[in-house]
């Protein structure tokens, strides 16, 4: 089973140059049964990532463009009534997917944000009085351009929580710029698709591995006074709500099982905190005015709680 997700790992590293960290946590917020939300500036490899991730598993793939025109329907399906048999047939739309990618998720308006809400949430999706139920895994890979919010439309905070994971996209260093180059030289700019290395029952048997790692009730404790703290943080409007410990936990889990572990390290929480608490603070406006960050404010929450 190591051996797979090693597979998929190396086939990612290969597609998406000098994004080591990045593949490591799109991989555990996979193994952990989560959703991620990728962030940058456009042409940072967001999709890219995505693609691949896709690529390599062999089970349904649908992309979804975000933009403000998308409506309800073009994302969750909808109902068409038959003349011959006087019934109304449901027609899925792409969420009815294994991996769906939400590309550019802030360009579309609220309305269409708050529909993957119960998706996201419970793996299901509830249209004229019916509840479908969506395959397993499902797993949302949203992106976004957070640096340039012209035409945009910020996620809500219920949106966030429902996102395991968050990291940005940085930008590649000029030695690793000039091997892409030197890539897109040599195969004309064409990327070759991916053969994949994993099917669904693959995904599904990691992810029931993942879910039995071992957590040493000290670190359970650990995970309970790092959110708690967030709680009486004088920088932060809002704590992490039971869904973000949750996610910590399982983050941890999902972690450790990619390292091979029995059991949950301290360090597999200190090292996954900020890409699973980041997104769900938000500043006081006149620390974030005052050029504060919540990335800064979470490594400052992880020095101030006692390691067990």
């Amino acid at each position: 089973m190591h051996q797979l997700i090693q597979s998929i790992r190396q086939a990612m590293n290969r597609a998406v140059l000098g994004c080591e960290a990045e593949v490591e946590l799109l991989l555990t917020s996979l193994v952990a049964g989560g959703h991620t939300l990728i962030q940058g500036a456009p042409g940072m490899g967001k999709t890219s990532l995505a693609k691949t991730l896709a690529q390599a598993i062999d089970g349904k793939f649908k992309r979804v463009q975000f933009t403000p025109d998308l409506l309800p329907a073009d994302i969750l399906g909808y109902s068409l009534y038959n003349q011959r048999s006087g019934d109304f047939e449901f027609h899925p739309g792409p969420i009815f997917t294994n991996i769906l990618l939400a590309d550019e998720i802030n360009r579309t308006t609220p309305r269409i944000q708050s529909a993957l809400l119960e998706a996201m949430n419970e793996a299901q999706v509830s249209l004229d009085g019916k509840t479908h139920i969506l395959g397993a895994p499902f797993f949302v890979i949203a992106t976004q351009n957070h640096l340039y919010s012209s035409g945009t439309f910020p996620l809500p905070d219920s949106q966030l929580d429902r996102f395991l994971l968050s990291f940005e996209m940085q930008r590649p260093s000029p030695q690793i710029q000039a091997e892409i180059l030197s890539l897109h030289l040599n195969d004309g700019g064409e990327s070759t698709p991916q053969n994949p290395v994993a099917n669904i029952a693959d995904i599904l048997r990691a992810q029931q591995q993942a879910a039995q790692v071992k957590i040493a009730p000290d670190l359970l404790r650990y995970i309970a006074a790092l959110t708690d703290r967030t709680h009486h943080h004088e920088f932060f409007n809002e704590g992490i709500s039971a869904r973000g410990a949750l996610a910590l936990m399982r983050a941890a889990q999902a972690r450790a099982w990619l390292d091979r572990r029995a059991a949950v390290y301290p360090d597999d929480i200190q090292s996954l905190l900020p890409a699973v608490f980041t997104h769900r603070l938000s500043l006081k406006h006149r620390l974030k005015n005052a050029g504060n960050s919540a990335a800064e404010q979470v490594q400052a929450l992880l020095d101030s709680v006692p390691v067990p």
